[in-house]
Order: C-alpha cells, then structure tokens, then sequence
C-alpha cells in the first residue's frame, strides 16, 4: 500500500458520518476527556472506543465519563447492534470487532503491540463495515498501534485525524499514525475537539 503524506489542511466531513473510531493509550484518559466534553447531544454517529489498559485490570471508564458526557456511554458487548449517538468503549482484555452488520463482536486472539482490545483491530474491522461512513481518530500513545488501522480506514475512503505529536503526553502513536497512513487533519487536541463538535452538531 503506497505511503499518504500527512496532511493540515481542513477536509470535508464523511458523507453521511455513521461510526467515530478514536484510539488511544498513554495519556489517552485526560485527552479522550476533552473530545468526550466535546460531543454534542445531537451526535447522530456512533462512537466506538478503544484506550489500552493494563491485562487483568478493571475497567470503569463508563463511570468515570458518564458525568462529563452529553450522550450516554457503556461498554460494548458481543453481537449488541450499534446505536446511534451512544458512545461505547472496548472491554479489557477482548479485542473489540465490528461485524459487517455493525454489530460487535469480541475477540480473544492474540494481542497487537501488546495490547488487547487493539485499535488496529476495531479500526481494520470498521473500516470494512463503514467504508465512507467513518471518522477515525488517533489520540496520543506510546506503541504504533492504530497505524495499520488507519490505513485502511483511508483505502477503503473513511476520513482519518490525528492529533498533532507535539502536543501529545506520549507522541509514539500519532506520529506511527502520520508516517504509516497520513491524515486529513492533524491537529492540537483542543482544535480537535472544536472540529469534532462542529462535525457532530
């Protein structure tokens, strides 16, 4: 597959935006915090989450957004059909899949970059199910994960954003993400989040 250069200049919205993919890891809690602030309770798309965590660790981040958040968030479930204007977020330790019917379906093969959920994973999955129907966004993050993704998420026409390395907590994942796929957008996490609110409105 040919390198896509990054881009910072300003790109359409996907027609029809069905599905927000974000992924992300080292810093990606207070990061995901603003974007999720950001969401406006008119947000008809739905938006899928995967944030690594440690293996065997609980994961109570429904709970720790719910207050922040003007659309209501879970954790996803295996074969549960995706809601528009709901906010779902990967389980711990399952790899989180969208099935050609846009239903989820969870995963115990082996982990990508060490992680499991991956962002490559849901990414990869979604792209095929959405196609044109898709925002994918890399958030800040200290493994590669998300760049194969994201890829494919831009082959297959999804439009793509990253946040900009240099703002990052951790800048390993935008810039895997910028070398390996490129970007419609690539932007500081605030300028971000102002996008994606004026996206979903």
């Amino acid at each position: 597959m040919r390198h896509i250069a990054p881009s910072t200049e300003t790109a359409a919205p996907p027609q029809g935006l069905r599905l927000i993919a974000i992924g992300a890891s080292a810093g990606g809690v207070e990061a995901l915090g603003l974007l999720l602030c950001a969401l406006p309770a008119t947000c008809r798309a739905s938006v899928v989450i995967v944030l690594h965590l440690a293996p065997g660790r609980s994961s109570r981040l429904p709970q720790l957004y719910a207050g922040r958040c003007l659309l209501p968030i879970r954790e996803a479930q295996d074969k549960e059909p995706l809601q528009p204007g709901v906010v779902y977020f990967a389980a711990p330790d399952y790899h989180l899949q969208i099935e050609p019917d846009r239903s989820f379906s969870l995963s115990l093969e082996a982990p990508v970059y060490f992680s499991r959920p991956s962002i490559d994973v849901l990414l990869e999955t979604a792209a095929s199910a959405y196609r044109r129907e898709m925002l994918a966004i890399i958030l800040t993050g200290a493994s590669a994960d998300g760049a194969e993704g994201l890829a494919q998420v831009r082959k297959l026409g999804g439009a793509a954003w990253v946040q900009e390395p240099r703002g990052a907590i951790s800048s390993t994942m935008p810039e895997a993400a910028l070398r390996r796929a490129g970007a419609d957008r690539v932007l500081a996490l605030p300028q971000l989040a102002a996008s994606l609110a004026l996206m979903t409105d």
